[in-house]
């Protein structure tokens, strides 16, 4: 515990040191330069941020981008002040000039961009917590001259594998660095995305192979930036090509199955996003086309998501490969009583008041047989929107018959059995 005279001594020590500091001209000039690069920072910054709100108010920005857009813009003021402050102090650094108030604002002012830009931009807040405790704790080392001897302690902690020197501090660095590059690739390739599916003369299929492979590209140098930042030598890497390959063979065959289909399935263009679809009960809308699975989704609403593979190896009704045409078939069963010719013509009638049934190809009202109760009549049509269902046509065009039938007292069976009892003849002894 300090007495009352060393901590009168340790106050007049820091008084004295203050008093001397504010009355050298470096000082002052030090103090000069923060504001006037604050005022300059604040000069160039206002129409940056009016010409970036200007760009994301465009109705092709995606919102998303817009969102974050919108919230960097507000840091343009001090990450310009960051800049000019950080080349002011490399300045006087390299002329060995006193710096120090300087360094200071610019470490205090660095970590609170870094705060900002990550709260901003991330939306786990415990994460944020822990970005801007470490830049806290970042700032307060650099600022009290302990940050170099830190990461030399850290640093010192190390464990060599062969020709690589692993230490406390690089896999620090490496797992910070690994996160931001990863970040920025998954952005970027997001970004690449929106702006691949804007593209007209893309098909869809293309559109999502390209997608996915500027996402893939972007997340296997993201990686080996990280790596190669830290001192890694990816050519270590190469020893645990044949442990990899055995992995891939057994327990990832499944996985690299399914994206090895993904990447046939969008250079064959055999199926599409857009495309309607059958996969054994499933029908429904091809909603998305990944890199593992394809998203289908059905007319109630619920989402598949069904295997690349499957798609490759299984039978798959593609109703709108070619073309959107389909054609559906009805049967129809009338009373032998019944006027053939004019059921035949209601039947064709009801079809073409149908909205969605279309007048070519022409529709068609066949005799398809003679049957145990009635005639079959098979009603034959074509739609071109299969994405809207195929039930919901064929509900409209039964009512319109069962309706035409009653009003023209064309009767439609049901089965019927007739039973015929006789009576045993008497036996005569």
């Amino acid at each position: 515990m300090l007495t009352i005279e060393e901590l009168t001594k340790l106050v007049t020590s820091s008084i004295e040191s203050l008093t001397t500091a504010l009355q050298a001209p470096t000082t002052w000039l030090q103090i000069g330069l923060i504001a006037a690069s604050s005022l300059l920072a604040w000069l160039a910054a206002r129409p940056l941020r009016t010409r970036a709100q200007e760009w994301l108010a465009r109705p092709t920005v995606d919102r998303r981008a817009a969102r974050a857009g919108q919230a960097l813009s507000s840091l343009l003021f001090p990450a310009v002040w960051f800049v000019l402050l950080s080349i002011a102090t490399a300045a006087f650094q390299r002329v060995e000039q006193p710096n120090e108030i300087m360094r200071i604002a610019t470490s205090l002012l660095g970590a609170w961009v870094i705060i900002h830009v990550s709260s901003s931009v991330i939306g786990d807040q415990a994460l944020s917590r822990v970005i801007a405790t470490l830049a806290w704790t970042v700032a307060a080392l650099n600022i009290v001259h302990l940050l170099d001897p830190t990461i030399e302690l850290l640093d010192g902690y190390a464990l060599t594998l062969g020709a690589t020197r692993v230490s406390i501090y690089l896999l620090l660095k490496g797992v910070a660095l690994t996160a931001l590059f990863l970040w920025l690739a998954v952005a970027l390739g997001g970004l690449f995305q929106r702006r691949i599916e804007r593209l007209p003369n893309l098909t869809p299929s293309i559109r999502v192979l390209a997608a996915q492979s500027v996402r893939f590209t972007l997340i296997v140098v993201a990686v080996a930036m990280a790596m190669t930042s830290i001192g890694i030598d990816l050519t270590t890497f190469a020893v645990f090509s044949g442990a990899l390959g055995v992995g891939v063979g057994f327990g990832l065959q499944k996985v690299v199955s399914n994206l090895v289909c993904g990447v046939i399935l969008l250079l064959d263009r055999s199926i599409k996003p857009g495309d309607v679809i059958q996969v054994g009960d499933t029908y429904g809308w091809l909603n998305s086309l990944g890199a593992r699975y394809a998203s289908v989704l059905t007319r109630d609403g619920t989402e598949y998501l069904i295997p690349n593979e499957d798609l490759i190896t299984q039978q798959v009704i593609n109703w709108s490969f070619s073309d959107n045409l389909v054609r559906r078939k009805l049967e129809i069963g009338i009373s032998y009583k019944a006027n053939l010719d004019l059921a035949t013509k209601l039947v064709l009638e009801a079809v073409a008041e149908t909205e969605r049934c279309l007048a070519e190809p022409r529709p068609q009202c066949l005799l398809r047989g003679f049957g145990d109760s009635s005639v079959d009549l098979e009603a034959r049509f074509w739609i071109s929107d299969p994405q809207n269902g195929t039930a919901n046509v064929a509900d409209q065009i039964l009512r319109a018959v069962w309706r035409k039938f009653h009003e023209n007292d064309i009767e439609i069976p049901f089965p019927q059995r007739d039973v015929h009892i006789k009576t045993p003849a008497p036996v005569h002894e």
